[in-house]
């Protein structure tokens, strides 16, 4: 089992930044990669952004070049800095966590945190 806790929203006006982290604890060594999702009301969850253990990193197209995603491997923590935000990014902002079994001990499977909430005022 693997507690997850998203923090760093709120409420900003357009062309603002916000910073959103993502924790993880227990069974922190089997963790592979964090990816960070997003739910406005009335629409599908959609992907926003992801980083693997080896620092590769992915982006959908709606946050290129406005996003950007880090990692603190020692603080077992994923960091989304959002810049230049629009108030299509207003949402529910979730944490993913995918383990795998890298080491002796761990399984894999996904956990989410309860996610932290944006919202982006024009």
């Amino acid at each position: 089992q693997v507690n997850v806790v998203e923090s760093g929203g709120g409420s900003v006006e357009a062309g603002e930044s916000l910073s959103l982290s993502c924790t993880a604890s227990q069974y922190t060594r089997c963790i592979y990669e964090l990816t960070w999702y997003r739910q406005a009301p009335g629409k599908e969850r959609e992907f926003v952004s992801g980083i693997n253990r080896d620092g590769a990193t992915n982006y959908a197209d709606a946050v290129q070049g406005r996003f950007a995603i880090s990692q603190d491997s020692a603080k077992n923590t994923a960091y989304l800095k959002m810049n230049s935000l629009k108030s299509e990014d207003t949402a529910m902002y979730y944490c993913k966590v995918r383990l795998r079994n890298l080491v002796f001990g761990c399984r894999s499977g996904d956990y989410w945190g309860q996610g932290t909430q944006v919202t982006v005022s024009s």
